[in-house]
């Protein structure tokens, strides 16, 4: 199909200052690695609150073959969130702390602090262990801090999905306060490559198939597509 050239919004102008809002108050230092989640509830409801927070990439980790048929499902669901699938947790946290990050893991233990003594408006790595074992001996070993959520009743531990949405959400609210939403995480052609793509992801993938350059969006997320080819 060719489009006739002009300057016809293709996309709603509304929902087009949404995802540039979205981008423009990612969080790249902030990450999420699931070690071994193998629930594609817990999957998919860890995403969610990834997207909520703002964060724009998570890891997960697995070398069994059912948790990564459950984990490819996840990253084809996740529309706003890009989902990266490793088999090893060493070179993913080495790579991260390469990077700068503090590397947090949920776990309790005598070394172990509350979840919200923490900083993490530091460039920062929150793992989350597999949901019956908890985190792999590989991912103590990464580990800078060890964060635990106090709690008060008989259960001694939360559902992995929740207990990410907590340590989540504090982080968010210590970002906020330290206006860290303000400021833009992307160079300015990573938020106009990523806006196209999330904008048009199907168009973006033709483009990327023919070797085609995206064609710059103007304020309302429209573009001369007169030589573009969907």
């Amino acid at each position: 199909m060719f489009l006739q050239p002009n300057r016809t919004p293709l996309v709603a102008p509304e929902r087009f200052r949404k995802i540039r809002e979205l981008l423009e108050k990612r969080q790249t230092d902030l990450t999420l690695v699931m070690d071994n989640v193998n629930k594609s509830h817990n999957l998919a409801a860890i995403i969610r609150s990834c997207d909520a927070v703002g964060i724009h990439q998570v890891h997960a980790i697995s070398y069994r073959s059912s948790i990564k048929t459950k984990q490819h499902t996840a990253a084809g669901a996740s529309r706003w969130v890009k989902l990266r699938l490793s088999e090893s947790i060493t070179p993913v946290g080495e790579k991260l702390r390469e990077a700068g990050a503090q590397i947090l893991v949920a776990h309790y233990c005598p070394e172990a602090v509350d979840f919200r003594s923490i900083d993490y408006t530091r460039p920062t790595a929150i793992v989350m262990g597999e949901e019956l074992r908890g985190p792999s001996q590989e991912a103590l070993d990464l580990a800078d801090n060890f964060i635990y959520i106090p709690m008060m009743g008989m259960v001694e531990s939360l559902n992995v999905s929740v207990a990410a949405a907590l340590i989540l959400f504090e982080a968010q609210r210590q970002r906020q306060a330290a206006g860290l939403y303000d400021t833009k995480h992307f160079s300015d052609a990573d938020l106009d490559r990523l806006l196209f793509e999330y904008t048009y992801p199907r168009l973006s993938h033709v483009l990327r198939e023919q070797g085609k350059p995206y064609p710059p969006l103007d304020e309302n997320g429209s573009f001369n597509n007169g030589d573009v080819t969907e």
